[in-house]
């Protein structure tokens, strides 16, 4: 049987982006004075549309095309302020252009950014030193992360990332029929675990994140990494920023996690009590993964990179990973508490 989720089910049945031709986004970008050459590459972005730009005057330039109505504008701009003041002090992130001391910029129905074009490769997490030097900045972004609070961007936390896609994805009739009942069973299970391992922390700190640190969103150069899309970027705990550095068997992830803090301490202390919550943030991830995908369905570009997501394989192998989870969450944490 396939699952055949309908987009008339969301609230929003357009696709989000039907209207940024070449020649819109064209005429956006030219009218902050610059003249584009008319060279166009789309980028690996879902969320928003991303660009490379040639420019007539200079180099390419990226531009970024925000998702209507996920943020509002003072939520981007508090990203790009927090962006623009790491720069400042010399950590290596990609922030906004100005342009008139704005980096949000509107044309037609859509809103973007430009950003200068920087290259890289994915890091070798595997290298004891690349995540020791990873962690050294990490602890830069945290250190100034953790010095005010966002104002207007929510927190990640067990509602926003796990009770309320639960229960979007129940709402939606996404889920198979045959499989949603153990669904529901195994979240709420999920969940319970979540808040165990949230009780057994205790109150942890809350800094601005990036939200999405995976070896995606870091190019890694002769130089060491640079940081890009905070568009994630929130308030939540510190380790956010650190577990999906981390990967293979619990003994590796431990020595792993011991190179990233060695780095990390140097600039930021880290509360050895948000270990606890580590198998609870892969937890809500998948959670919030799963929502995510069925919210953004209606956007052509979704069935297009994820088929597999309107399959019972997908639902089942949910399962499976939850339910290991589960387990993984009562277990001790992964490394040494004082």
């Amino acid at each position: 049987m396939i699952c055949t989720y309908n987009a008339a089910m969301t609230q929003e049945t357009m696709p989000p982006f039907a209207g940024l031709t070449p020649d819109v986004l064209l005429d956006a970008v030219e009218s902050l004075g610059l003249r584009a050459s008319g060279s166009l590459l789309a980028l690996n972005s879902y969320e928003n549309r991303v660009y490379q730009l040639g420019m007539e005057d200079g180099p390419p330039l990226v531009a970024k095309f925000y998702r209507p109505g996920r943020w509002s504008d003072a939520q981007i701009m508090e990203e790009h302020a927090f962006s623009l003041e790491l720069a400042e002090r010399e950590i290596p992130v990609v922030p906004p252009m100005l342009f008139g001391h704005a980096s949000l910029h509107h044309y037609q129905d859509f809103r973007f950014a430009l950003f200068t074009r920087r290259g890289g490769r994915v890091p070798e997490l595997g290298d004891s030193n690349t995540l020791e030097w990873i962690g050294r900045f990490l602890g830069r972004i945290h250190a100034l992360g953790q010095v005010a609070p966002y104002q207007h961007r929510p927190a990640l936390d067990i509602h926003s990332f796990g009770e309320e896609p639960v229960a979007y994805l129940l709402d939606a009739h996404v889920l198979p029929a045959d499989l949603r009942e153990v669904y529901r069973g195994v979240a709420a299970q999920a969940l319970d675990g979540v808040r165990r391992c949230f009780d057994r922390a205790g109150a942890v700190r809350q800094l601005r994140l990036h939200g999405d640190c995976h070896n995606g969103n870091m190019l890694w150069t002769d130089d060491g990494p640079h940081f890009v899309d905070f568009d994630d970027s929130r308030m939540g705990p510190a380790l956010q920023d650190l577990w999906m550095l981390l990967s293979g068997t619990r003994e590796e992830q431990s020595a792993q996690l011991g190179d990233v803090l060695a780095g990390y301490e140097d600039f930021c202390d880290f509360d050895l009590r948000e270990l606890h919550l580590l198998e609870a943030l892969r937890t809500l991830r998948l959670l919030h993964y799963a929502a995510w995908l069925a919210r953004r369905w209606h956007d052509p570009a979704f069935p297009a990179a994820f088929p597999w997501f309107a399959q019972p394989r997908f639902w089942e192998e949910q399962i499976l990973s939850l339910r290991e989870q589960i387990a993984l969450m009562d277990e001790p944490p992964l490394w040494r508490l004082p």
